[in-house]
């Protein structure tokens, strides 16, 4: 058995204001086995002292998309599967050197990619994966232009975000064929995107049972769908065809807002990727037609997170940005505050986020019976979140099922 115990623990985790009195933390075989100020050190157990610093949850974006290796998501979908999955590798360490130790891919990671970080090929966040997003023709995950009639080429390369399907038959058969992949989630397109060319931003994805199917076909294997949604018109549409997870939610008004809460949804903002692709997108590769629509949804977005908390619907951390700008993830904390409380945007990313994942009381959290994905930080990020930015800087320490992938202890 392996023992380790974490003495002077001062616990941040979202279900306080303010960081815990110090703790002891005894973890055993990947696991938290207990938090209590009297905790003792098992006997044979290494002792780690961690006066004056912060013991956090492993911090999870639910909104990534670690195949997205470029700007240009039409790029990613033709280049060839071994640079996508390299790239990828690299991608996903950095996500977890900045304390991210689960991410949910909502587009386009495969399984095999789940059993390599599984098996610990590579130093990687969990992942909790849709497999590919449903598109119809025309729609977000479809990158031909106006002039392109050809088939579609690319819809089974890793670096495929997504696949096109149209019609109920080849909705359920897409969603069937995602889950039988290894899909912990369905994942639907079913608004305009600012990446892809032809579908402006209002435009709605998907016939009303076409959604429906999608849906029905997640509840049968008992899970869930979730939806790419700017407009209010589509979410509501979503909302009521039974979607669960809302993704973006840019432009969103409180009356939908509230019917989301009645049937059980959470949403998942993603502001960061706004603000960069609008000052660095097209440097990075980014389309002029796609820089055009991202002022758009852009605007909405701080409005929408005040509309949502007010209505009490529960959001998860995301962050959806492309290729080279995955570096500004953890910036999503510091715009996320500028209108809701601390303590709710940390939440956010531990345990809201773990809900989101079907992870509740094994990630998100520091208790016992938890998996131990521990982060040590510095200071106290709900009275500076500069504490979390960057590329981990200032966490000098991360744990993941209980064993070091960052130990920088004084």
């Amino acid at each position: 058995m392996t023992s380790l115990f974490l003495a002077h623990a001062r616990i941040v985790d979202g279900t306080a204001p303010e960081p815990s009195a110090p703790q002891g933390v005894v973890i055993e075989n990947g696991l938290i086995r207990e938090v209590s100020p009297s905790a003792r050190a098992p006997q044979g157990a290494s002792t780690i002292d961690l006066s004056g610093k912060v013991l956090m949850p492993g911090l999870i974006d639910c909104h990534v998309h670690i195949n997205a290796i470029d700007a240009s998501l039409a790029k990613c979908a033709t280049l060839p599967d071994s640079l996508v999955m390299a790239r990828s590798i690299r991608l996903l360490h950095q996500m977890l050197m900045r304390g991210f130790t689960t991410v949910r891919d909502v587009g386009g990671a495969d399984h095999g990619q789940v059993v390599a970080v599984e098996e610990g090929l590579f130093p990687a966040p969990r992942l909790v994966i849709s497999g590919k997003a449903l598109s119809q023709s025309g729609g977000h995950c479809d990158f031909r232009g106006p002039f392109d009639n050809t088939p579609p080429r690319f819809n089974t390369r890793l670096g495929a975000l997504g696949r096109l399907c149209d019609g109920v038959p080849e909705v359920r058969r897409a969603a069937r064929e995602e889950i039988k992949s290894g899909a912990r989630f369905v994942k639907i397109m079913a608004n305009g995107g600012v990446a892809s060319p032809t579908d402006p931003i209002h435009f709605l994805g998907f016939s009303r049972d076409e959604l429906k199917a999608a849906v029905e076909e997640a509840e049968n294997s008992g899970t869930y769908v979730s939806a790419h949604l700017y407009t209010d018109e589509a979410i509501r549409r979503a909302v009521e065809c039974g979607v669960r997870s809302l993704e973006h939610c840019n432009l969103i008004r409180p009356e939908t807002a509230r019917l989301a809460v009645e049937r059980g949804c959470y949403a998942v903002p993603t502001l960061i990727t706004y603000e960069i692709l609008a000052t660095e997108g097209a440097k990075w590769g980014l389309g002029p037609d796609s820089v055009a629509k991202i002022e758009t949804v852009r605007r909405g977005g701080l409005e929408s997170l005040a509309i949502m908390r007010e209505a009490g619907l529960e959001m998860a951390y995301g962050s959806d940005l492309l290729g080279e700008m995955h570096g500004y993830q953890s910036g999503e904390f510091e715009l996320r505050s500028r209108v809701l409380p601390g303590i709710e945007v940390l939440r956010s990313a531990t345990t809201v986020a773990a809900k989101v994942c079907g992870l509740e009381g094994r990630a998100g959290i520091i208790e016992p019976g938890a998996d131990a994905d521990l982060l040590v930080v510095e200071g106290n990020p709900l009275e500076d979140w500069s504490l979390l930015e960057g590329q981990g800087n200032r966490i000098p320490a991360i744990m993941q099922a209980g064993r070091f992938v960052k130990r920088e202890l004084a």
